[in-house]
């Protein structure tokens, strides 16, 4: 059953938020833009069950209050952001590259800290110390996520996080609405086209603003990691101008039919219309724009601005990898966290949640194809691509 006409709200979105919150500020208005835009792609395109309108319209307004929550604690406890974030290294690629493998293994590493699935929905108060795995926040998403697992298993094979995993770091661009997490989830072409023109700067300005509420307590290396940001290095890196950026690479064909996958099965969940063709179509012209950019981002500053990872010498030697990555940041890898590392993988055996079937036959594409269409991209980067 599709949504009614009312559709959703952005103002009383707001208004519920703040009523909830008890709170008013939301910090930057430039948000506000995007917040109408994705209102208005919601009610015109997404074509959400009723069901999945209420949803939103809950989300939302979490999200909001969530903001409104950060903005409070920042505003009584002001001397945070005088706190520096420090090199921050950040993780990116296509989707489905080894982005999670890649984090997870730089998790393990107690010197650094990554962005945590409960803290992006519930950040405040910020974590006592010791706190990040047992704070009653994290033991509620994990029971949510344990009831989800029970009716999606299927999600969790293509993508599991725990509550304490770190999560894609756009979680904390969404309460910008500024996040390609909204364009993946739903069907919103008209949101797509604002993002891929926008100023991120909001976005990433109440990122850092949120790292240093999260970091009072527990600190180390912000560790992040986030598939598209390829779309807006430039203004990330405008705001972190000591960022440390790395890159991985997988076959194309494999990255597009596994995304396709997930975006598809994932849009199911809101609406009973998804044209899986329409989802094909939509994941490479997002996939170009981020090779694009990322391209143009090394001309301007140099080939080595990225550190680069193949998906297939990942997965056949994730340590070495590590080890390389460690070397080119000029950063001490120690015999403990290299330990934790091996004991993460020992621990994750690839499949562990399941196995992710997927054939780009469903979404209108072929390997053939998708190898032709991004055949500049893998020549440059020597990218092992298989028939």
């Amino acid at each position: 059953m599709t949504t009614t006409t009312a559709g959703l709200d952005a103002d009383a979105l707001i208004a519920a938020a703040r009523e909830q919150t008890g709170l008013t500020d939301l910090g930057d208005d430039a948000i506000l833009e995007g917040l109408h835009v994705l209102v208005d792609a919601i009610n015109s395109e997404a074509k959400l069950t009723e069901a999945a309108q209420g949803r939103w319209a809950q989300q939302i307004t979490a999200t909001l209050a969530n903001r409104l929550q950060v903005e409070d604690y920042l505003a009584r406890h002001p001397a945070l952001l005088d706190a520096p974030v420090e090199k921050p290294l950040f993780v990116f690629g296509l989707p489905r590259t080894g982005t999670t493998l890649t984090i997870n293994l730089l998790n393990a590493d107690p010197a650094r800290r990554c962005f945590l699935r409960w803290e992006a929905f519930n950040s405040v108060p910020p974590a006592a110390e010791g706190a990040l795995s047992s704070d009653p926040r994290y033991v509620a998403e994990q029971a949510r996520l344990d009831m989800m697992l029970k009716y999606a298993p299927h999600i969790s094979a293509m993508h599991h996080e725990d509550a304490d995993s770190p999560t894609e770091c756009q979680f904390s661009m969404a309460p910008s609405f500024c996040a390609q997490y909204y364009d993946s989830v739903l069907h919103i072409p008209s949101y797509q086209k604002w993002l891929f023109g926008t100023s991120y700067l909001p976005a990433f300005r109440y990122q850092k603003r949120l790292f240093q509420l999260l970091q009072e307590n527990e600190g180390g290396q912000w560790t992040l990691k986030n598939p598209w940001h390829p779309l807006f290095l430039n203004d990330l890196t405008t705001v972190y101008p000591d960022a440390q950026l790395v890159m991985t690479h997988r076959d194309p064909a494999d990255v597009v039919a596994s995304a396709c996958s997930l975006v598809y099965q994932v849009r199911k969940m809101f609406s009973d219309d998804v044209d899986p063709v329409e989802v094909g179509k939509s994941q490479l012209r997002t996939f170009d724009l981020m090779i694009a950019r990322m391209l143009a981002y090394r001309e301007k500053h140099g080939w080595k601005s990225i550190h680069d990872i193949q998906y297939d010498a990942q997965v056949r030697d994730p340590i070495g990898e590590m080890r390389r990555l460690y070397a080119w940041f000029d950063t001490a890898l120690t015999a403990e966290a290299e330990a934790a590392m091996q004991a993460m993988l020992d621990a994750n055996p690839q499949g562990k949640h399941g196995k992710h079937s997927y054939d780009l036959a469903d979404y209108g594409l072929d390997r053939a194809g998708v190898h032709a269409h991004f055949r500049d991209y893998t020549e440059r980067f020597g990218i092992a691509c298989k028939a």
